[in-house]
Parts: structure tokens; sequence; C-alpha cells
């Protein structure tokens, strides 16, 4: 029984994970940006979060609109005035612009909040329910689902609306988008908001799951690359199936083995998916390639 709760709690830990690296997969996939400020956008989310429960009293998930929103119009403003001018430049000048914004919005938040562990409590944090044996919180509950609607949400919107058609179009051919009337300036601030939406909600689902502080961003990029990686760059489904793989197996570590092990076991993903499948589980070569 304890092996079954184990997994079901990696399970849910996975939807959230996913949620998480796909703003990071759809920023790559499209762009062949590696957002290395990913963390610390999720961090500005999650103090968005918790600064409107604290002084306005609004539940957390009432707010994930607007962490999403604020950090969409940020992410867009971002990218169409400073990323814009270096993102046909070499992979090391994204990086270098990506990671000053890091220390800019870590600084921000510790100038803000300082450096504080915070977290957010609700009436209803400790509430859960037993289905077959095993307990399951309404918390986890409740950011599982909400990752998961998100994730497929986003999937349809890539895959049906003219938008998002727009991104992919541009993503497999920048020059072939622009000759048929695409703007690849707008198409990429429009993607980067999309990425930085999806931080900014995974900010407020972290806020009600997790303790935070300023400084644990870079911990939330890193499992976001290893998830992309794992799944597949530019595969929406591989990024919950790479999610829900990394959490299980965090998860069962922590029990089988020692606690102090479960980030380890990230990089050790990482490293046996880079020698087995390069391009991850459900990636495309072209992907790969690019």
């Amino acid at each position: 029984m304890l092996e079954t709760q184990v997994v079901v709690n990696g399970i849910l830990l996975g939807g959230f994970y996913a949620c998480m690296a796909i703003g990071f997969s759809v920023i790559w996939g499209v762009m062949n940006i590696i957002n290395l400020a990913h963390g610390s956008m999720i961090l500005v989310g999650a103090y968005i979060t918790y600064w409107m429960n604290l002084r306005l009293g609004i539940d957390p998930f009432l707010s994930l609109p607007v962490a999403g929103v604020a950090l969409f119009g940020f992410g867009f403003l971002f990218q169409r005035h400073l990323l814009n001018r270096v993102v046909q430049a070499s992979v090391f000048m994204t990086l270098m612009v990506t990671f000053g914004l890091d220390m800019i919005l870590t600084n921000l938040n510790i100038a803000f909040f300082t450096a504080d562990i915070r977290s957010v409590s609700t009436e209803y944090g400790a509430r859960g329910f037993e289905l077959g044996g095993v307990r399951i919180s309404l918390v986890r509950l409740g950011v599982f689902l909400v990752a998961v609607v998100l994730t497929l949400g986003l999937r349809w919107f890539m895959n049906q609306t003219r938008i998002g058609n727009a991104i992919k179009a541009t993503s497999f051919d920048r020059e072939a988008a622009s000759l048929v009337g695409m703007n690849p300036a707008w198409v990429y601030s429009v993607t980067f908001g999309i990425g930085a939406f999806m931080a900014g909600v995974t900010g407020s689902l972290v806020s009600v799951t997790q303790s935070f502080s300023p400084v644990v961003g870079a911990a939330y990029t890193m499992k976001s690359f290893v998830i992309v990686v794992l799944g597949g760059l530019g595969s929406i489904p591989g990024a919950i199936v790479g999610g829900m793989i990394l959490g299980v197996t965090e998860n069962l570590t922590s029990v089988a083995l020692n606690p102090g092990l479960r980030d380890a076991v990230a990089f050790i993903l990482l490293v046996v998916i880079l020698l087995v499948r390069p391009r991850g589980i459900f990636g495309k070569r072209f992907y790969a390639e690019v």
C-alpha cells in the first residue's frame, strides 16, 4: 500500500511538473532560446499569489489568471523590446540575456519580499480523502487538475488556432513564414508571453504546495530542462509524461533510498536519456537536430 501511495503522490506531482516545463519547452522549441530566467518567473507568479492572499485575502486558485496575465504582459514586452534584438544572434548571447534577467528578477524578489521562506496557507490545505486505501490531498489534486487542464489547453491552442499555427509555422521556417505575411518578431513576442503565462500560473500552484524563496528559481529551471529533454523538445504530451516520470521517480527515491538523493534523480535521468534517446521519448528528430 505504501508503494501505491508513493506512486499516486508522484503522479500528482508530475502534473505540476508538466505545467512547469511546458512554458520552457514552448520558448525553447520555437525560438531556440533556453530561458534561464524561467524559474525566477515562476517565483514572480508565486509572490503575486502570496501578496494577493496576504493583502486582499484572495484564494490562491482564484489568483491564477492574475499571475498568468501579469507574466504574459511582462514576457511579451521583454521579448518585443529586448530579446528580439538578439534572437538571431548566437545561443551564447541569448543565454547571457536570460541569465541577466534571472539575476534581476531574483534581486527584485529579495528587495520586495526579503529572502525569508514564504508559503500560502489555506483552510482546506490539510483536507483530503481516501480512495482504495490511498489518501489524496485536495490541494495536490486541485493542482494536478489545473496543471493538466492548462497543459492540454495549450496543446489545443497550438493546434487549433491561427496564432498557434503561426507559432508552429515560424518555428519550422522563419523566412517562409515571413513570405506569407507573418511577422516573426510579433510571433516570438507572443510565444515568449505564452511561456511566461505558464510560468506565472505555475508560480501560483507553487505557492500552495511548497515553501519558496527568491533563490530557489534555479531548481525549477533545472527540472524544467530535464523534463523537456526527457519528454522531447516541442512535445506537449512528452512534457506530461516526462513530468510524471520525474515525479514518481523522485518520490520512489525518497522512500526507497534517501530523501537527500531526491534532486539528484533529475540529473541521473538527464544523463540516461541523453545516452539512450537524445531526442526524448516523444521528441522528433527535427527538433533534436535543430
